[in-house]
């Protein structure tokens, strides 16, 4: 399987966001999966690349070209796509990957989960969507979430789409259980 995990190019304020990145990287490597991720050399971004190189696993990124001028990219990848546009990135990574996760980040990260999410409630994708909650950073988002449901801005099939755990291994076991609902079903006349 090839996961794409999108996250910070910043590590964060504290050791455990690091430390959750290697661990997913052990999981992936343990679990056969490659990474795909944006191509960069810093932050989580490049912890993450970085171990999974080391436990000797695949590495994929995918990378504007004015971020590879910038020197951000990461030189060692297994593979690597420099693409013109920050759309042409996502639109290639979500093309190459079978499952996304969100490590955490700050907006370019939700920008790209949410994207991704988007475009598994309009049917354009049926791969499994999962936040790993690090120090329940996305709690407060998931509240929200749930919030939305409940004023029906939301759906509830759409919100059980994501797949929240805390560690990389049930991460990784519940997206091999997903199964994707029906799109159809979701969407009203009233709406459109």
């Amino acid at each position: 399987m090839n996961v794409c995990v999108f996250c910070g190019s910043n590590p964060g304020a504290h050791d455990d966001y690091a430390n959750a990145a290697r661990e997913l990287a052990a999981a992936l490597v343990r679990d056969g999966s490659s990474l795909v991720y944006g191509g960069g050399s810093v932050g989580l971004m490049g912890i993450l690349a970085d171990e999974v190189l080391r436990l000797g696993g695949r590495v994929t990124g995918v990378i504007p070209r004015t971020l590879w001028e910038r020197e951000v990219g990461h030189r060692s990848l297994t593979e690597l796509h420099i693409v013109e546009t920050m759309h042409q990135r996502k639109r290639l990574m979500a093309d190459l990957s079978d499952a996304f996760i969100a490590l955490p980040g700050g907006l370019g990260t939700l920008e790209e989960i949410f994207e991704i999410w988007t475009w598994a409630q309009l049917g354009m994708h049926e791969k499994p969507v999962g936040f790993l909650d690090v120090r329940g950073y996305y709690a407060p988002l998931l509240t929200f979430l749930d919030r939305a449901v409940e004023e029906r801005f939301v759906r509830e099939e759409i919100r059980r789409i994501a797949i929240v755990e805390s560690q990389p291994e049930a991460l990784l076991r519940r997206f091999t259980e997903y199964r994707p609902p029906a799109v159809a079903k979701w969407i009203d006349r009233e709406e459109t």
